[in-house]
Order: C-alpha cells, then sequence, then structure tokens
C-alpha cells in the first residue's frame, strides 16, 4: 500500500503571528526563536478513524445533553451546521467535529470561570458529532452569551464556539472558532484582531441562514470548515 501523499504547506499570511502584544498573554506564551520547518513523515499524514459507535446521537444537541429529568438549557436556540472540506474543496466524511462553549449568559462549566454570570444546571456546554459522507455535520444549541476578560480595563469576547476537527491525518487537524453575524463585538476583539485581514477574520464568521432555522424553534447558522488539502499521489507514468 503506497504511503498518503503529503498536505499542501500552510499558507501563514491566513494566520496570525505568534506575538501579539494587543492579545497581552500571547507575549508570554509565544515561542521566542524561529518555527522548525519539518519534511511530513508517515506520522503526521495519517491520522485516528472513528466510527458512529464511538458517537451517541444526543452528543450533538447541547440543548438536552446534559439536561436532567426532562428539562432543556436555557438561552436562544440555535443550530449550528455546515460542512467540512479540504482545500480542493473535496468532503471530508467520517470526521469528528466537537464542540466547547459558554452558556447563554457568558459562563462556562469550569471551575475557573469566575465570571458573575450563573451556571446553567441543565447545560454541560460541549458536544460532539461525525460528518456524514458529504462532509455535512450540524449540531443544536443555545447561542453562548459574550463575557468579560482581563485583557484590558474593558475586554469583552464576543459569542464563539469553539471547535476542534480532526480531518484524516495529524497534519490536517484544526482547533479555532466561531462567531456569528452581526455581533458588533468581533471587530473591537483583540484576539480576532490578531488575524492579519479582514477577509481572514471572515472566514470565523457563520452566516444566518434562515433556510435552515425552525419556525418558532431555532435560529441557524451556517459554518463550513476548510482543511488542508493533500497533494496528488505521484505515480511514475503520472504526474
Amino acid at each position: 500500500m503506497p504511503t498518503p501523499a503529503e498536505f499542501y504547506q500552510r499558507d501563514r499570511d491566513w494566520h496570525p503571528p505568534a506575538n501579539t502584544p494587543v492579545y497581552k498573554t500571547s507575549v508570554t506564551r509565544s515561542p521566542q526563536y524561529a518555527l522548525l520547518s519539518l519534511q511530513q513523515s508517515v506520522s503526521e499524514i495519517t491520522g485516528p478513524t472513528f466510527g458512529h459507535n464511538d458517537i451517541d446521537p444526543m452528543d450533538r444537541d447541547l440543548i438536552h445533553n446534559y439536561a436532567k429529568d426532562g428539562s432543556s438549557a436555557i438561552g436562544e436556540r440555535i443550530i449550528l451546521h455546515g460542512r467540512v472540506l479540504d482545500e480542493n474543496a473535496r468532503p471530508i466524511p467520517n470526521t469528528l467535529v466537537e464542540i466547547w462553549q459558554a452558556n447563554a449568559g457568558g459562563r462556562y462549566r469550569h471551575k475557573k470561570d469566575t465570571y458573575l454570570a450563573p451556571i446553567d444546571p441543565n447545560f454541560g456546554g460541549c458536544g460532539r458529532t461525525l460528518t456524514d459522507e458529504n462532509g455535512y455535520y450540524f449540531f443544536r444549541t443555545v447561542k453562548p452569551g459574550a463575557y468579560p476578560w482581563r485583557n484590558y480595563v474593558n475586554s469583552w469576547r464576543p459569542a464563539h464556539i469553539h471547535m476542534s476537527i480532526f480531518g484524516t491525518a495529524f497534519c490536517q487537524r484544526l482547533i479555532t472558532q466561531c462567531y456569528f453575524e452581526g455581533d458588533p463585538l468581533i471587530e473591537k476583539c483583540p484576539i480576532v484582531n490578531t488575524i492579519p485581514g479582514l477577509p481572514a477574520q471572515a472566514q470565523l464568521v457563520a452566516a444566518l441562514d434562515m433556510n435552515a432555522s425552525v419556525p418558532l424553534d431555532s435560529i441557524a447558522y451556517k459554518f463550513d470548515v476548510v482543511l488542508r488539502g493533500r497533494r496528488a499521489t505521484l505515480f511514475e507514468n503520472r504526474l
């Protein structure tokens, strides 16, 4: 069996520099030396596989997957959906998509989160699913609230959902954040502003999707994810 082909080189013009003083904690957490460029090996161009037996159908429903006694999470009910593709516009099926987020008041279920917003006893704040054969995924959840943080005296994070997408290889894995169309805090966020250029920042904003919204139930947002593309396998008789 031939070795899988390598992935395209990462385009760092779309990524923020590691050291961005506007995002204060990046100064002490960023590497102080130039990054190393390494040839991709089998350990990077292959990765874990997941089956439907690993996922409970309720894992994608954050409104109910932590709720007790038939209750549901409090907040604006939303659907987050989209496709996972690669740079060649090919769908990536059966890949693990995980999300975690604050509740509708802007508080995480974490012992170090001391924001004064209340904990929702029926909201755990995390979920996971597998993409289908077309690379499609969806979650039901509540829209997270904005919350304050100590970057400046009066800094607030816009509403966002954290996402982890495994892809087909460790080299392809992506951890990112999804924001929501129309949020005025996006353009004021020091973390968002570490990303060079408005086109790159816009890639992190989920679009309002009224066609996928459920009347009298949930508003939908569409968020497609593009992972690194893989080069074509090289054959001796064909480039």
